[in-house]
């Protein structure tokens, strides 16, 4: 029996609602642009290199803050270890913001907002401000005299604008959980919806690449519409008798 061709269902027949939530995900970001094997040439330039370092050390900074948080400040106060993960946390976050502030501005001078692409820059740049928020909450977990001078010195101005209340730099557990959880999530969640939207919408190409593929798209869609259609060739009598004759000369050559 003959293998019978597996036809995907339309969206509009899918009934359910995760039906209709895999038809929509699988038509902006199938397999193979989710998970390209090959990018465009232009991805070869160092510009375009600052997002994955940032993601990369983002990556260093959660695996050796969970490596610190697991082992608490008995431990990366007084261990050598415990004082090589600490620095290795602390120079994380130094590389993470510098390729990030290279990433965002070398993509606003590119104008990276190109072609649908707006969501894709705001998510990089809430980002961005979301990890600000992330290492300002790191200054005041340090648990030494510096996370104190810094806490008391900013309860005041908290306090000033209204958000002492639920907001105290000088509960240390507090800001644990903001430093260890909430805002890690929030920065990891932001920076995949990120990452999505640039495999959905792809990488934003150069200014003049742009002007160039545009210019090429427009003259060939020129082209092809100025092509008239080829008309289908008339079947005389001749032919309508050879016909026959031709199918049985195949026959006979199978």
């Amino acid at each position: 029996m003959p293998d019978e061709k597996v036809v995907p269902e339309e969206p509009e027949r899918w009934s359910t609602w995760t039906g209709r939530a895999r038809g929509w995900m699988l038509k902006r970001l199938p397999p193979d642009r989710l998970l390209p094997e090959d990018q465009p040439s232009y991805v070869a330039s160092w510009i375009y290199v600052f997002g994955m370092g940032a993601i990369a050390s983002l990556v260093f900074v959660i695996g050796s803050g969970i490596v610190l948080a697991l082992n608490g400040p008995a431990w990366y106060h007084v261990s050598a270890l415990g004082h090589f993960v600490n620095s290795a946390h602390l120079w994380s976050v130094e590389l993470l913001f510098l390729t990030m502030v290279v990433h965002l501005w070398g993509k606003y001078w590119m104008a990276a907002w190109r072609g649908g692409r707006a969501l894709t820059w705001m998510t990089g740049a809430i980002s961005f401000f979301a990890s600000i928020g992330a290492a300002f909450t790191g200054y005041l977990v340090q648990t030494n005299f510096d996370s104190q001078w810094i806490a008391f010195e900013a309860k005041d101005a908290l306090n000033a604008v209204g958000i002492g209340a639920w907001f105290s730099v000088t509960d240390l557990g507090q800001l644990l959980t903001w430093h260890i959880v909430l805002m890690p999530l929030a920065v990891g969640a932001i920076v995949a919806l990120h990452v999505l939207l640039v495999r959905v919408h792809g990488v934003v190409p150069p200014i003049d690449a742009a002007e160039s593929d545009a210019q090429l798209g427009g003259s060939a869609a020129v082209t092809v519409a100025e092509e008239p259609p080829t008309a289908p060739r008339p079947v005389t009598e001749s032919a309508a008798a050879a016909e026959p004759a031709l199918v049985a000369h195949q026959e006979v050559a199978r």
